[in-house]
């Protein structure tokens, strides 16, 4: 699992396994699912991530977290 923000773009990307997005679905506004074409759901995507996130505030426990990226 992968975590990535983008100050940027203010999306918060997790990122639950490695493939190829073939395809996406809109849960709610700005929060969109990425699948692969086993639709296995690969990522979710959060736009506008300062408004439903606090990120100062984000905490990850997970046991076996690869990386948490804020850039």
């Amino acid at each position: 699992m992968q975590i990535k923000y983008s100050p940027d773009a203010d999306a918060l990307i997790i990122r639950l396994r490695e493939g190829k997005p073939v395809d996406s679905v809109d849960f709610a506004e700005g929060i969109i699912a990425h699948y692969s074409d086993d639709r296995k759901i690969l990522e979710i995507e959060i736009l506008d991530a300062s408004k439903v996130v606090q990120m100062n505030e984000l905490n990850v426990s997970l046991k076996s977290a690869q990386a948490i990226v804020v850039a």
